[in-house]
């Protein structure tokens, strides 16, 4: 049973840890690369704000983004902004979803994302949180995948496994994070790949941010993931 207000207030938790860590940049470090390929950090502050809002379109039964162009689009229109413009907009967006969340609503609702991707109503604050979480580490400015918290990392390891179960480019995977549950994954034919490491690095892996150069694998070589 996901608990929608218990990961309403970890958004809000996580909001306020990346705007404190932001806080302390200055408008030429907004425009340096991030660690996004193509993307600045105002890139990265920009798409936090844009997509709180996108998921209050998703809350309020609207569609997400008016399309993938006008996504693009918003996010290349703010990134160049100075830092408290765009710290205030992500601080007012997430403001703006805090209340969309707190709205007395149907949580066992479908609701449709991205792309045609459906979820349930109450699994949208965990997605906020994940968007929140690992794009303060695409910032590059010091919060890094071992600083997440440990339910977090768990949950979204789980989350991604569960993504790619089935997948036809992905073998069979037993996932085993270090003192964490053994996790299922990729095809469910064929001998099994068996990959292991810190909990960090196996997220970092599942979510494309490392190169699993620091796990093990037996039973064959560690696969490339599709991009997600």
């Amino acid at each position: 049973m996901i608990d929608h207000a218990h990961d309403l207030a970890c958004v809000r938790d996580a909001t306020e840890r990346l705007l404190t860590a932001a806080a302390k940049l200055d408008n030429a470090a907004v425009a340096e690369p991030s660690r996004l390929p193509g993307w600045s950090r105002g890139h990265v502050l920009a798409h936090l704000a844009r997509n709180a809002d996108a998921l209050v379109n998703v809350l309020e039964g609207r569609p997400m983004y008016l399309s993938a162009d006008a996504r693009d689009a918003d996010i290349e229109r703010d990134a160049p902004r100075e830092l408290d413009v765009q710290l205030a907009d992500v601080r007012e967006s997430a403001a703006r979803f805090a209340r969309a969340g707190e709205a007395p609503a149907d949580w066992s609702r479908t609701v449709e994302l991205r792309n045609g991707v459906t979820d349930s109503a109450s699994r949208v604050p965990f997605r906020r949180w994940v968007e929140v979480e690992l794009h303060h580490v695409d910032l590059g400015i010091g919060y890094e995948l071992e600083d997440l918290p440990e339910e977090f990392v768990r949950r979204e390891s789980d989350f991604l496994a569960e993504r790619f179960l089935g997948h036809p480019d992905v073998p069979s995977l037993v996932i085993e994070a270090e003192g964490g549950p053994v996790l299922r994954s990729g095809r469910a034919e064929g001998a099994a790949v068996t990959v292991g490491g810190r909990p960090a690095d196996v997220l970092g892996w599942l979510c494309g941010r490392r190169d699993g150069s620091a796990l093990t694998a037996s039973g064959g070589p560690l696969p490339a993931l599709p991009p997600l």
